[in-house]
């Protein structure tokens, strides 16, 4: 290449290179929208809000937490996934957003082209809980129990990771129960600790202060080692799913077409604020474990889940139109 040429190409690059830090600089030039696709109240909005405070500081704007819940999360997202105001954001389940491709026969969305992740922000193990009346104190008792009388299982959505997660449960041990769906995980919740549904499979963040409580009675974790929290209660693979593994992990997301300056920005930030001393005591003291990932690894991850869950969704069954 041409002497010249090499330099009119780096200059180029360069002036690209500042224009795009610039406009990284200017965003957000208005108020941020964290848009939950789920009701108040679960683990994903338990997050928008332990993070949203912070996040305004860091931008000098306003950050607001939007709930906007439907068709199993799908409309919260599908909101996002067609925003272009470049100041709506998307904090969700990512297993539940992986697993929605293969249950549901057509969406107006496609989360693996429509949306890119920021970071990965926190884990939580799913925990088994049944209301206090229930006659079964581990899961071998529980199996037996629903084979004798009808046992109501909350589901948080259809098609959920705590859906398939129990489903997975019910094909390893022989369980027979009726699953209920709601439209997010307090709703569940709720319904369990008022009697209504008698089983309950839900991410630790949101459900560990019921069974701190006495209102719930839980019976397993599904952790590969048990949980400090939670004393001596065993994992699920303990008492005969071997293997058995599945939790709750909360992201954030942005539309497709949000710039990579902005997109880079806005992870370092949102990485600094949850390994924060503050918020990471705040999710650690409810069960969660804070998680973080680069954008590039969060699509690697994702691309992962979406793989694992679609087995066992066509195993379940489980279809949506």
């Amino acid at each position: 290449m041409h002497p010249t040429t090499t330099r009119r190409t780096l200059i180029a690059a360069l002036a690209l290179a500042a224009c795009t830090a610039a406009q990284a600089q200017a965003w957000p030039s208005k108020t941020l929208r964290i848009v939950v696709p789920y009701p108040p109240g679960g683990s994903s909005d338990i997050i928008a809000r332990a993070i949203a405070p912070a996040l305004g500081e860091a931008f000098g704007q306003t950050v607001v937490v939007e709930n906007k819940p439907g068709a199993n999360g799908n409309t919260g997202t599908d909101f996002v996934a067609k925003s272009n105001d470049g100041h709506t954001l998307l904090l969700c389940d990512v297993g539940a957003l992986a697993i929605t491709a293969s249950v549901y026969k057509q969406l107006p969305f496609d989360p693996g082209k429509d949306l890119r992740g920021v970071t990965m922000l926190a884990y939580s193990p799913h925990l088994l809980v049944v209301h206090p009346s229930v006659p079964a104190n581990n899961l071998a008792e529980l199996v037996a129990l629903s084979k004798k009388q009808k046992l109501n299982f909350a589901v948080t959505a259809i098609g959920s990771a705590p859906h398939m997660a129990g489903v997975a449960v019910e094909k390893a041990t022989g369980a027979e129960w009726a699953y209920i769906p709601y439209k997010g995980g307090a709703q569940a919740i709720g319904d369990t600790v008022a009697g209504q549904t008698q089983v309950l499979m839900n991410g630790m963040l949101a459900t560990l202060p019921q069974v701190q409580a006495g209102k719930l009675k839980v019976l397993g974790v599904s952790k590969a080692t048990r949980m400090p929290l939670l004393g001596n209660v065993p994992t699920i693979a303990e008492q005969g799913v071997k293997g058995f593994e599945s939790g709750t992990w909360q992201g954030l997301l942005v539309p497709a077409a949000t710039p990579p300056a902005v997109l880079a920005r806005l992870s370092a930030e949102v990485t600094r604020i949850i390994r924060s001393p503050a918020v990471r005591e705040r999710l650690v003291s409810q069960g969660a474990e804070v998680h973080t990932m680069s954008p590039a690894e969060f699509t690697a991850f994702f691309e992962r889940e979406r793989k694992q869950w679609a087995g066992t969704v066509a195993q379940s069954g489980v279809k949506i139109d």
